[in-house]
């Protein structure tokens, strides 16, 4: 079990930072900014699928491992908040920027925009709270 959980760990939360800290900005650098994002939304969507996944399987292995005492512990909360995080940026503040996008056009931009804007801004903020949530996942001792 412990390759198992080794592997959840790096492709999910290792998946995140790769994509938030490299591809994302590099995605915007080389391509234009639609694309780019659709590419970006696209990876963003794939590594909250594995989040999801490696998760819930982090969760139960670490019941597995402790028993109840894990419901009590760090790792397991961290856990949690992760998942949160993935379920409210994906299956709330996802659609929300989806439909706003759909109401966008370039001449509309600037009618739009704000919301667009907004949205984005909380869905990185979530994004951030999640990936710093997983720094001291990573970290802590009783994983």
């Amino acid at each position: 079990m412990n390759g198992l959980r080794e592997i959840a760990r790096t492709l999910w939360i290792g998946g995140m930072w790769v994509i938030g800290i490299i591809v994302t900005p590099v995605l915007f650098s080389s391509l234009e900014n639609v694309t780019a994002g659709m590419v970006a939304g696209r990876l963003f969507a794939m590594i909250a699928w594995v989040g999801l996944v490696c998760g819930i399987f982090l969760m139960v292995e670490l019941v597995l491992r402790n028993g109840a005492r894990a419901l009590k512990s760090g790792p397991f909360w961290l856990l949690v908040g992760m998942l949160l995080c993935i379920v409210i940026n994906h299956f709330a503040v996802t659609p929300i920027i989806a439909g706003l996008k759909l109401k966008m056009n370039h001449a509309a931009e600037g009618l739009f925009g704000g919301g667009f804007g907004t949205w984005h801004a909380i869905s990185s903020l979530i994004y951030l709270v999640q990936s710093l949530m997983g720094l001291v996942y990573i970290l802590s001792n009783d994983n």
